[in-house]
């Protein structure tokens, strides 16, 4: 193989291989310029009258990745655990994630918030759900609190991932990366504020539902859509799908659990009847980040009309504004996360934080996580964070 570059009297010639390789230029100055292309590199030609080199030259090869990890396909088996294991649970927890005063995720609150979990009954956890802030992170961050969870408390108690989005392509590649570091199942919202039809509604569940056990999560007042029950029925003949966690109150619950439908109230407020009235498997949680001893109660120990009423002065309080901001302002009260909060979410106000108090010595310190006394904490205690 002959290459030819040329201009004006200038002439280079590179016979590839063992052949004969020349360089010929009256034009020095043109070709002091020039750039061999790869295909000549080696050939170490020198611009003269007349130039003779004997080079062997060798093929360049392809580059090699050593160690190519490619998507993995959405058929590959990745989980953990069957779908018989993730319908008995009763109470799961949707953890709340602590932060540094950087923003960053404080690990070791965060480890202690999960040891006090296991500790007092809780069976599986969401991580990065709506009270754990999945929607303030990266999808990096998500992924990596995921692993973190699933390897030091994977063992003990279940984990289920958060990996939904209003984006099917998201929602599968964040679910695909959930199973590769361990998730025990995963927790799917419906595509919110761009909303979607019936047909896609199923279409984007049917796209996540092969890679393991997933949750459906019904909650209207934020996506904006309801998930209609002709949606779940088709669904629920789909081999991964566990079941759905229902906010749209217990007559919802009762038409699904009277067909068999397994169901999580998503209503802390009315999960005792849901669970005893309705046929509810349990509840997925909020409150049981700070009693979680009186959540596994309420849902272990057969109806219980007088926990029931001693807990929803708290559960009311949770929900004065949207959730979770009751929740890190009642956990950084207890002294068991920092007063850190990611923006757009701020402290409840003084008067709010007085009534939390209150409401911990009417039920009880003793029953709340932490062992710290509970304090009202001043304004200028807490820390806002917009860039993290």
């Amino acid at each position: 193989m002959i290459s030819h570059i040329s201009s004006n009297n200038c002439l280079i010639q590179v016979w590839h291989g063992d052949l004969h390789q020349s360089a010929i230029c009256a034009a020095p100055s043109f070709c002091s310029a020039i750039e061999f292309p790869a295909a000549v590199a080696g050939a170490n030609t020198t611009c003269s009258k007349a130039v003779s080199l004997r080079k062997k030259w060798k093929s360049p090869r392809a580059a090699l990745a050593t160690d190519l990890h490619l998507p993995m396909r959405s058929l590959e088996v990745k989980n953990r655990t069957s779908v018989d294991d993730i319908v008995k649970l009763r109470l799961i927890t949707a953890i709340k994630t602590p932060y540094l005063p950087d923003g960053r995720f404080d690990l070791e609150a965060y480890d202690s918030l999960m040891h006090m979990q296991i500790s007092n009954g809780a069976e599986a956890v969401i991580v990065g759900g709506t009270t754990g802030e999945g929607h303030l992170m990266s999808w990096d961050e998500h992924i990596m609190l995921i692993a973190h969870t699933v390897n030091c408390f994977g063992g003990t108690i279940k984990v289920i991932g958060n990996t939904g989005s209003n984006s099917t392509r998201e929602a599968i590649r964040a679910t695909e990366q959930g199973f590769a570091v361990g998730m025990h199942a995963a927790l799917h919202i419906n595509p919110y504020y761009g909303k979607t039809s019936m047909q896609g509604l199923l279409s984007h569940f049917e796209s996540v539902l092969s890679m393991g056990p997933a949750i459906i999560y019904n909650v209207p007042s934020r996506t904006g859509q309801d998930i209609p029950p002709d949606v779940i029925n088709a669904l629920a003949r789909r081999e991964n799908m566990a079941g759905i966690k229902e906010c749209m109150g217990n007559d919802r619950i009762a038409q699904y659990t009277n067909k068999g439908v397994v169901v999580w109230s998503g209503n802390d407020d009315e999960c005792h009847d849901a669970k005893w009235e309705c046929g509810a498997t349990g509840v997925i949680s909020v409150t049981s980040n700070l009693v979680p001893g009186l959540m596994h109660q309420l849902m272990f120990e057969g109806k219980n009309e007088a926990l029931k009423k001693k807990l929803l002065p708290l559960m009311k309080w949770l929900f004065c504004e949207p959730n979770p901001i009751a929740l890190n302002t009642a956990l950084s009260q207890l002294g068991v996360i920092r007063p850190v909060f990611r923006l757009p979410y701020v402290p409840l106000p003084l008067t709010r934080r007085l009534e939390f108090v209150n409401i911990v010595r009417d039920i009880g310190r003793e029953h709340f996580v932490g062992e710290k006394v509970v304090q009202v904490l001043d304004d200028e205690d807490f820390i806002l964070i917009g860039r993290y």
